[in-house]
């Protein structure tokens, strides 16, 4: 899913979205952006993306997802935490 497509969503649902934080500045998951950055994790490349992302019906389905890809995600994304957040509140900055 594309971020310019949000506004399709059910938004009296919850969706869940794979989102990581930048562990440091220039980052390899990222190169140049800084310590803190937040992404969500694309589902195809399952890279950092600001626009891209997989999004999930439920926080047990995107856990599920993550840990069946944690293997690539680890390499695509070294020293971060992929965890499972509420895409409302990821976009609002509020997770």
């Amino acid at each position: 899913m594309h971020r310019s497509e949000v506004d399709r969503l059910d938004w009296g649902r919850t969706y869940w979205v794979p989102a990581v934080v930048s562990p440091e500045r220039d980052w390899a998951g990222s190169p140049g952006c800084r310590r803190g950055a937040r992404f969500m994790v694309d589902g195809r490349t399952l890279r950092a993306s600001h626009d891209d992302f997989e999004a999930f019906d439920s926080e047990l389905g995107c856990l599920s997802w993550i840990m069946r890809n944690r293997a690539e995600l680890n390499r695509n994304l070294p020293r971060a935490q992929v965890r499972a957040v509420a895409l409302d509140r990821w976009l609002l900055g509020l997770e």
